[in-house]
């Protein structure tokens, strides 16, 4: 289930918001620039689907997203818990960092946990299937994919080379909810 947790940066055991209620969800992130929205897809989708039947199922979401923001490419990433790469690519992402442009994610399947660090808060989003979450350039941030983790999503950027981080330096990260403890 979709969740958000509002922290204090400077008081982890801080909780001054925790809920489910996707609009109430949107509402927060708002407040900070981030958009959050839920998808359906327009087929089922198997599990061992291919990309671009991913793509096509949510096709005028991502159009319209391509619109309104000026995307240019977009592509579906997979880690699944047998990935022989898994705890060396959750150690890439839980580091705070920024990008120069958006960084946007759809959760097809499975989970992740974005943090978002604003306005003197953490903002700890999991967001699971369904969810799409826009974070804008310039926001400090990290994910976390857990141990063993499991998502197909979703990517739309501006810069057609992709995801590219500016690392802050900051131990921030590591203060707050690994994704294994962050409620579901």
């Amino acid at each position: 289930m979709s969740r958000l947790t509002i922290y204090r940066e400077d008081d982890p055991g801080s909780r001054e918001l925790d809920t489910t209620d996707g609009r109430a969800i949107a509402a927060a992130l708002q407040r900070i620039g981030v958009r959050f929205e839920r998808w359906e897809a327009s087929q089922p989708l198997s599990r061992d689907v291919e990309d671009q039947a991913v793509m096509n199922a949510y096709r005028s979401d991502i159009e319209r997203l391509k619109s309104q923001c000026g995307y240019q490419a977009v592509d579906v990433v997979r880690c699944l818990p047998d990935n022989p790469k898994r705890l060396e690519l959750r150690r890439k992402f839980l580091d705070e960092h920024t990008h120069a442009e958006d960084e946007v994610r759809f959760f097809v399947e499975g989970a992740g946990v974005f943090y978002l660090r604003a306005a003197g808060k953490v903002h700890v989003t999991r967001c699971e299937r369904g969810d799409l979450l826009s974070v804008p350039a310039g926001t400090r941030h990290w994910f976390d994919m857990g141990p063993a983790p499991y998502f197909t999503a979703i990517r739309l950027f501006t810069n057609p080379e992709g995801w590219v981080a500016k690392f802050t330096g900051e131990p921030i990260a590591r203060q707050f909810p690994a994704f294994e403890n962050v409620p579901a």
